[in-house]
């Protein structure tokens, strides 16, 4: 399916998603979020897609929502949807389907991701940031608004409380150094590192079991709201079902042989 504001391709198992609006720092718009929910629904259901990279064409990589089509709902209330509706039925969709996804999502930050784009980032497994990159949390608070698109759930539990308040209020660019040692990336490199860096971890990823891949990544979201009881049981569920798949035992087999 071709798409007006994204690029999609998938090239031996890893599908990489650009979001193509670089004239506006790929915001979101009525369109992108149509063309974002079918190529996220097309990537749950490809058995041959394995890893995921999303990245943004030009100089940014997503600048959270389009303000001037919200300017334009705001001018006729009576055809507009409220702003709680938009989030429940554009945004909260797709940042759940790409935590919920059993297969790995890679953001290769490769410039400014402001507001919404900042969730978008955050919710991926794996960041890795160019240097001349930056996150724009507080770009909620100049125009009146709180953070959204899951920013409050993900900010406090990778960077810690304080540190998710101080982005929100008080930091006008947080600087890809900061957001490495806060913990919200997991490297930064040269900008044209980036997407090489992000299929370099992708090519690794595509080589392990995919549904251990899956278990791992529903064990580790269902931690961050279990008690240690409660994710010591869920583990052993998991480990219970991955031990039944034949990769396991393929696996284990083929590790003998080499050891042997």
């Amino acid at each position: 399916m071709a798409y007006e504001t994204l690029q999609y391709e998938v090239q031996e198992g890893i599908a990489t998603i650009t979001l193509n609006r670089p004239d506006v720092l790929n915001a979101f718009n009525e369109q992108m979020f149509r063309e974002l929910q079918d190529v996220l629904r097309a990537v749950e259901r490809d058995e041959a897609v394995r890893v995921v990279i999303v990245t943004g064409a030009g100089r940014g990589f997503c600048a959270g929502q389009d303000l001037a089509e919200m300017r334009a709902r705001y001018e006729r209330p009576e055809e507009a949807m409220s702003i709680g509706e938009h989030l429940r039925s554009r945004y909260n969709p797709l940042i759940l389907r790409i935590r919920n996804t059993e297969k790995p999502f890679i953001a290769a930050i490769n410039g400014v991701a402001a507001g919404a784009g900042c969730s978008l980032a955050l919710a991926c497994d794996l960041r890795v940031m160019a240097e001349t990159a930056s996150f724009v949390f507080n770009a909620f608070a100049k125009i009146a608004l709180i953070p959204d698109s899951g920013s409050t759930w993900f900010l406090p539990h990778l960077a810690g409380y304080a540190r998710a308040f101080e982005a929100a209020t008080l930091i006008d660019r947080l600087d890809a150094s900061r957001a490495l040692a806060w913990g919200l990336v997991n490297a930064v490199v040269p900008p044209d590192q980036v997407m090489l860096t992000a299929q370099e971890w992708a090519a690794r990823l595509r080589e392990l079991p995919a549904r251990a891949v899956g278990f791992l990544k529903r064990a580790l979201n269902r931690a961050l709201a279990f008690t240690l009881e409660q994710s010591l049981d869920y583990e052993a569920y998991l480990q219970e079902v991955a031990a039944r798949t034949p990769e396991h035992r393929e696996r284990v087999e083929a590790f003998l042989r080499r050891r042997g």
